[in-house]
Parts: structure tokens; sequence; C-alpha cells
């Protein structure tokens, strides 16, 4: 029997790019669920205009993805960033891994939009991190096992590093793949003009992390802050991923 795949959405004013990433999930998902934190514009309205199953939960990703896996219905779980998009064939590439009864997971190589310098920079050297440490963040569109992901207790109730974490015990708990062959486009907005400053956070967030500060320490110091150009990414991630303009 073939496998089927859920696609959790954690969002949080997303109103301009959300209803573009249900119907982009749609096309690779057996179920898209969005699951908002109770955002003041009109992401809500969005999705469910959209098609996705709405689920609302305290604000922040780790308590959102857990909720929205609790009422995902899938045999695979895949989170995935509002302002991400997956290649045409991520479906294809996560069912013929999760073929092998032996892998529990993985995640996939990220590039961003629009190109820049510091792109060129990032994915290469995210890509070497992941290798190297077996660690990923949410924006690598992690998938796993519905089972395996709730006999570990799926994310911590964290808003920050729940997927870093996540990942490491993922990947002890038994063989995951790492995508390279096919990718998750994801928007360069938060990073845009503040490519130095954004480096050095993270680079201290994940250092103090290690060194064993509380994640809700760490939660002030990676603050919500965006650029907005949203018909720029959808126009682009489009392009890449082969389906035609909204």
């Amino acid at each position: 029997m073939a496998l089927t795949l859920s696609i959790v959405i954690p969002t949080w004013n997303e109103e301009p790019l959300v209803a573009d990433a249900v119907e982009c999930a749609r096309a690779v998902a057996d179920e898209v669920i969005v699951v908002d934190g109770g955002s003041p514009d009109r992401t809500v309205e969005e999705a469910r205009r959209a098609g996705a199953v709405l689920v609302m939960a305290p604000k922040g990703r780790g308590p959102q993805l857990r909720e929205g896996a609790r009422r995902a219905s899938g045999d695979v779980l895949l989170f995935l960033h509002a302002d991400a998009r997956l290649a045409s064939h991520a479906r294809d590439a996560i069912l013929s891994a999760m073929a092998d009864p032996a892998v529990v997971g993985g995640a996939f190589y990220i590039r961003f939009l629009p190109r820049s310098w510091f792109t060129k920079f990032l994915e290469p050297a995210n890509d070497l991190r992941r290798r190297v440490t077996k660690r990923y963040y949410g924006d690598t569109g992690i998938f796993v096992r519905a089972s395996v992901y709730r006999a570990l207790g799926g994310h911590r109730p964290w808003k920050v590093m729940h997927d870093y974490e996540f990942s490491g015990r993922l990947e002890a708990a038994g063989p995951c793949v790492y995508i390279r062959d096919s990718c998750v486009w994801a928007d360069a907005r938060r990073f845009e003009g503040r490519e130095i400053r954004t480096l050095l956070t993270w680079m201290l967030v994940q250092s103090l992390y290690r060194l064993g500060a509380p994640p809700r320490w760490l939660s002030p110091l990676y603050p919500d802050v965006r650029g907005y150009l949203p018909e720029r990414f959808i126009r682009l991630a489009r392009e890449r991923i082969g389906r035609p303009p909204p």
C-alpha cells in the first residue's frame, strides 16, 4: 500500500504567502495542515480559502508543529515553512527514500531566492554543516515517519532550536536520507540587507545552545524580522518548481 504524505505549515502573519504555500504543497501532498499561532492578519482566512486543514495553536513553531503533527493523518510528515517551496519531484524523492522500511526520515538540500553573493556562500555552508554535524533546521523541509515522530515525542515546545534539537534525535533514531538531487527553495527575505548581522546571530544562538543555554533565553536573540516582497518570491519560486503564475 502506498504511503501517504501530510505537510504541516506553521504560520504567523503570513497572509501574503500562505495561499500560494498551500496551493504548491497540495500539488505534492495528500494533506496540507496550516497551524496558525493567532495571526492578527488574514492568514487563517487565506489558508482556509486555499484548501488547507486549519489548526490553531499557541504561537511558536515548536508548539505549532507539535499540534499539526498530532492532527495529521499521513504515514509521513513533512514540516515546511510558509516561505519555502518544494521542488516538483519532491514527493517522488521522499516516497522513494521511505520505501526502505529502515529509513526514519530526512531533509532536503536548501537553496534561497533571490540569488545573491550571500546565498552562494550560505547554501554550500549549510550543506557542509548538515553532512558533518547531522543537524539541520526546519527550513530544509524535515520529513519523518509519523510513527517515528510520535515515538520520539515530537518537537520540543520551544520557539527556537526545536528543529535543530529534533533533527539530532531523528538522526539517532535510525538511517536518515539527505535528498540533494531535489531541493527546497526558501525566501531570502529574513537576511536581505542584514546578511552579516544574521550570520553572526545564527552563530551566537547556536553556540549558546550547544553550551547549554535554555531555548527560552535564546528566543529574544532571534526576533521575528522579515522583509516583505512576497510577489517576488512567489514568482521566482514558481519559475524554479515549474508551476504557472497564480
